[in-house]
C-alpha cells in the first residue's frame, strides 16, 4: 500500500509541533543549492553553454548570499536565469493566513502590527496557516514606466478618508517588494528605472526595510533581489545611482555563445515548433548551420550596432520563418514532406527586420534588407566551405564550364530538382553527400546549398526574375 503523506500543519499550534523552523529567503536557497549540489542535480536546467563562465560565479555569489545583477546584452538567458532560481526555495512555506495582512507573514516572525496583535489576542490553535507555493514566490518588472507605488508603496487616500492615521502602517498601500516578503524580487532593465524609485531601493538593500514617504513605518523585510540590465547603459553615467551599485552584492556578467553548436542546442530547445503532424518537416543540417551562422556573422559586422547586441531571438524567429516557408510549400505542392532550402531564405526579412540596429557610422547608408542579405551570403560562405573540405563538392564548378544553367525558387516542387540535374555528369552525386537521403524534398535542398554556396565562392553567376534564381557560369 502507497505510503501517504501526513496533512500540512494548518494552525500555528500544529505547525509548532511539527518541529518547522524558520529561516530567511537566502538561507533557504543557501540550503537547497548546497543539497542538489552535493546530490548532482541539474542546477539550471535549460541554460546552455554557461558552464565554465556565468555558472561557476552565479554559484558563488548564491552562496554568498548576495543579491544579484546580472549584466548583459539582450537575448542572453538573464530572465531565464532568474526564474530558475525558484527552483532553489522550498516546495511550500507556511504562512498566516489572515485577509487583513497584506504579506505573508512568517509565523514565528512576524513583521506587520496587524499579524503581531493578531498572535498577541489569539491561542495557537486558533492562528490559521496557509502554505506559500515557490511558483508563487517570485515576481518580476521591468523597469520603464514603474512608479515608487509600484514597487515599495504609498499612502492610501482611501483609508485616510475612512479616519485611519496617516503614521500608522494601516494606512499603506503596499507595493510589489514588501508583497513578496519571503521571496524574489526582479527588476529588469536598472538604468530605466527614475532615480527616486533607486533611492527607494537603498534602505531595502541594505537594511531590508521600507521607508514611505518619510513616516516611521518600518518593515524588517526579507527578500532576495535580482536585477538585470544591458551593460551600455547600466556603465553610462549618471543612469544608476552609485550608491544603489555599491549595494549589490555581486555582478554576474553574460554573454553570448561564441560556439555555433551551442548555439544550435539552444536554438532547438527554445525554438518550440513541433516539426511533425499532418505536414511533416525535416531540416538538414546545413540549413540550421546557415540559420545560426547569420546570427553569429551579425554579431561581429561592422554593419550593426553591436551595443544594442543581437539576441538569440534573432536565431529563432529565422528558423521558424523558415520551417514555415518549407511548410507552406509543402501543403501547396502536395509534398509528403517539407524540406527548407536555401530560397526559403529569401523570407527572412520579416522575421529580422526590426530586430538588427543598424550602426549609422558604419553601415554607409546601406539599407536593413542589404545587410541582412550580406549577412545571409557571408553565412552560407562560412558553413559551405566547411562541407567542401569535408566532401569536396567543389569540383562540380566545374560542370557549368559546360554550359549547364540551372534555375530554382521557393516553390519549384522537388521533383522538377532531378529533372534540371538529369543531364549533368555523375560528379554531382556528391552534392547529395552533405545530407545523404533519396527524398526529392531532401536532395532539392541539396542542390540549392551546393548551387549557393558556389555562388558566394565566386565560381558561378546568379540572376534573379520574378522569385526565381538560375545559376550559370
Amino acid at each position: 500500500m502507497p505510503e501517504i503523506a501526513a496533512p500540512k500543519p494548518t494552525t500555528l499550534a500544529e505547525l509548532q509541533n511539527s518541529g518547522w523552523k524558520s529561516r530567511s529567503v537566502k538561507e533557504e536557497i543557501r540550503s537547497n543549492f548546497l543539497r542538489m549540489l552535493a546530490a548532482g542535480e541539474p542546477l539550471y536546467p535549460g541554460i546552455i553553454g554557461y558552464d565554465d563562465t556565468v555558472i561557476p560565479e552565479l554559484n558563488i555569489a548564491l552562496l554568498a548570499g548576495h543579491d544579484l545583477l546580472f549584466l548583459g546584452e539582450k537575448g542572453q538567458a538573464k530572465s531565464r536565469i532568474m526564474r530558475t532560481l525558484v527552483r532553489f526555495l522550498d516546495e511550500f512555506i507556511p504562512y498566516l493566513d489572515i485577509p487583513e495582512v497584506p504579506v505573508h507573514e512568517d509565523p514565528f516572525k512576524p513583521i506587520t502590527n496587524t499579524a503581531k496583535d493578531f498572535l498577541a489576542s489569539h491561542a495557537a490553535d486558533q492562528v490559521p496557516i496557509g502554505w506559500w507555493h515557490r511558483s508563487e514566490r517570485y515576481v518580476e518588472r521591468l523597469a520603464p514606466g514603474t512608479k515608487f507605488a509600484d514597487v515599495i508603496g504609498e499612502i492610501d487616500p482611501s483609508k485616510l478618508t475612512g479616519g485611519v492615521s496617516m503614521s500608522s502602517e494601516s494606512a499603506l498601500h503596499f507595493g510589489l517588494i514588501p508583497r513578496m516578503h519571503r521571496g524574489i524580487f526582479a527588476m529588469n532593465e536598472l538604468p530605466e528605472l527614475d532615480e527616486l524609485v533607486q533611492v527607494g531601493l537603498f534602505n531595502i538593500l541594505e537594511e531590508r526595510d521600507v521607508q514611505i514617504r518619510g513616516y516611521p513605518i518600518r518593515f524588517d523585510l526579507d527578500v532576495f533581489i535580482l536585477f538585470s540590465a544591458n551593460p551600455g547603459t547600466y556603465n553610462r553615467s549618471g543612469k544608476v545611482i552609485p550608491q544603489l551599485k555599491d549595494r549589490i552584492g555581486s555582478l554576474i556578467q553574460t554573454h553570448y555563445q561564441t560556439d555555433r553548436d551551442l548555439g544550435i542546442e539552444i536554438l532547438k530547445q527554445e525554438s518550440g515548433i513541433d516539426l511533425g503532424g499532418p505536414y511533416p518537416v525535416q531540416v538538414p543540417y546545413f540549413m540550421t548551420q546557415i540559420i545560426e551562422e547569420i546570427t553569429t556573422q551579425a554579431r561581429k559586422s561592422k554593419y550593426v550596432d553591436q551595443a544594442s547586441g543581437v539576441s538569440a531571438r534573432f536565431s529563432l524567429s529565422n528558423y521558424r520563418t523558415m520551417i514555415a516557408s518549407a511548410r507552406h510549400r509543402a501543403v501547396l505542392l502536395g509534398e509528403s514532406v517539407a524540406v527548407p532550402r536555401i530560397s526559403d531564405l529569401g523570407h527572412l526579412y520579416s522575421s529580422s527586420l526590426g530586430k538588427l540596429e543598424v550602426d549609422l557610422m558604419g553601415s554607409h547608408q546601406m539599407t536593413e534588407r542589404k545587410i541582412l542579405d550580406s549577412l545571409v551570403a557571408n553565412a552560407i560562405k562560412v558553413v559551405f566551405e566547411e562541407y567542401t573540405s569535408e566532401h569536396g563538392v567543389g569540383e562540380i564548378a566545374n560542370v557549368f564550364n559546360k554550359g549547364v544553367r540551372i534555375e530554382v525558387g521557393d516553390l519549384l516542387p522537388s521533383a522538377d530538382y532531378a529533372e534540371r540535374i538529369k543531364h549533368v555528369p555523375p560528379v554531382w552525386e556528391a552534392a547529395f553527400e552533405v545530407n545523404a537521403n533519396d527524398q526529392p524534398a531532401v536532395r532539392a535542398s541539396c542542390v540549392e546549398f551546393v548551387l549557393a554556396g558556389l555562388y558566394s565562392l565566386d565560381k558561378i553567376s546568379r540572376a534573379s526574375k520574378h522569385g526565381k534564381v538560375s545559376y550559370e557560369v
